[in-house]
């Protein structure tokens, strides 16, 4: 899959450097898959959340944080729309960032 935009995630590290090691893992595994579906993402990542609207979330280093991707899978890409702390989540609107 194309991954738009690592920096974000960067800067999340930079942030937060105890989300680095899992943050980088995530990227380095979701560049290498070709999801086709829901399914296959959930396969892979059994507590990753299906929140309808193209996007899912990913719990990060335990759950202490969360990602949210929006993923076109007829195009390959992924656009990373968030990752926050779980307080900073709970004040987004997951479903449509």
């Amino acid at each position: 899959m194309r991954i738009i935009a690592k920096r974000t995630l960067k800067e999340f590290w930079e942030k937060y450097p105890d989300s680095e090691e899992a943050l980088r893992a995530w990227y380095d595994e979701a560049l290498k898959e070709n999801w086709n579906s829901f399914h296959e993402i959930k396969e892979k990542y059994r507590t990753a959340s299906v929140l309808g609207n193209d996007r899912v979330i990913f719990n990060i280093k335990g759950n202490k944080y969360r990602l949210i991707i929006l993923i076109l899978f007829g195009r390959g890409k992924i656009f990373i729309r968030f990752v926050g702390t779980h307080t900073e989540y709970d004040k987004i609107d997951a479903k449509n960032i």
